[in-house]
């Protein structure tokens, strides 16, 4: 694959993240196909540069839009798909009590399943050229749960665990894989967060209910800049040795150690007790697990 001419597939280009990245994508001479859910937002996005911006409605929680929209993007990128994003979800605030199982089911399809639709569609078009890369947006809270994001920390972990997978299911094929784990930035995502439609009392002053608070105040306050994390995830696709991890922000770097450390600890401190199921005879198994 040619670094200086890619073709790129991105989920959730009318604004965000998903926005800078396809500006950034074609302002290094790329080309880029993106997905909006509007008839409107159509023109909007392919007049960012006619010829080489192509925009197919798409709405990953639904799989017959999937199937379609990957079809079309195929056929404006001729069969050639070197980048795919995985950048389409949405966010939900509350305690875990409060989520109701709607709630649950529909961040579970817009940041899960939306993502496996799109990666399952697209990855036929690397198989074939033996060659791609996949970056998913993947969020701090997924890497550690946090109070008040519990489902939605929960959805993003899958998509952290099924990339991780992925990332040795398709190196055979010369396709590479990459988590993005967001930490706060400066987008419409705070104020298009959900919130639980319940709110319980009881966790009205836990951390649950403070963070409910927290995000409330939190808009033009988020302490990235996506227009740097578009730049950064250009030149992430660009490498010939890309990280299967890669934190954007200052934030997100912060927790991931702190998580990292914490494990660290738990796994020195409780190691005999960890050890002790095994049988005294039983041979190393960690084969099994692609090691």
């Amino acid at each position: 694959m040619s670094f200086d001419d890619q073709h790129w597939f991105i989920t959730g280009v009318s604004s965000g993240i998903g926005r800078a990245t396809a500006e950034a994508a074609l302002a290094a001479g790329h080309r880029v196909v993106g997905t909006v859910r509007r008839n409107e937002q159509l023109a909007d996005f392919e007049n960012l540069s006619p010829g080489r911006a192509t925009a197919v409605r798409m709405d990953v929680t639904k799989p017959a839009t999937v199937v379609a929209g990957v079809a079309a993007a195929a056929r404006a990128l001729n069969g050639r798909v070197d980048v795919l994003v995985n950048n389409a979800g949405r966010g939900l605030v509350g305690a875990i009590e409060e989520t109701n199982d709607a709630e649950a089911h529909d961040v579970f399809e817009a940041n899960f399943f939306g993502q496996l639709r799109v990666t399952r569609a697209v990855l036929p078009f690397m198989r074939q050229r033996r060659r791609g890369h996949i970056l998913s947006a993947s969020a701090v809270a997924g890497f550690t749960g946090f109070a008040g994001l519990g489902v939605y920390s929960a959805a993003k972990a899958a998509v952290d665990a099924y990339c991780e997978a992925l990332a040795l299911e398709v190196a055979p094929f010369g396709i590479n894989v990459t988590v993005l784990t967001l930490g706060i930035f400066r987008t419409r995502f705070v104020l298009n967060c959900s919130k639980t439609r319940s709110r319980r009392r009881p966790y009205a002053h836990t951390p649950a209910g403070k963070f409910r608070e927290f995000i409330g105040r939190l808009d033009g306050r988020q302490p990235n800049d996506p227009v740097k994390a578009a730049q950064a995830i250009v030149r992430i696709a660009s490498s010939r040795n890309p990280p299967l991890h890669l934190a954007l922000g200052r934030d997100a770097v912060a927790v991931m150690r702190r998580k990292i450390e914490g494990v660290q600890r738990d796994l020195a401190d409780w190691e005999a007790l960890s050890t002790s199921p095994a049988f005294a005879s039983s041979p190393q198994t960690t084969s099994a697990y692609g090691e």
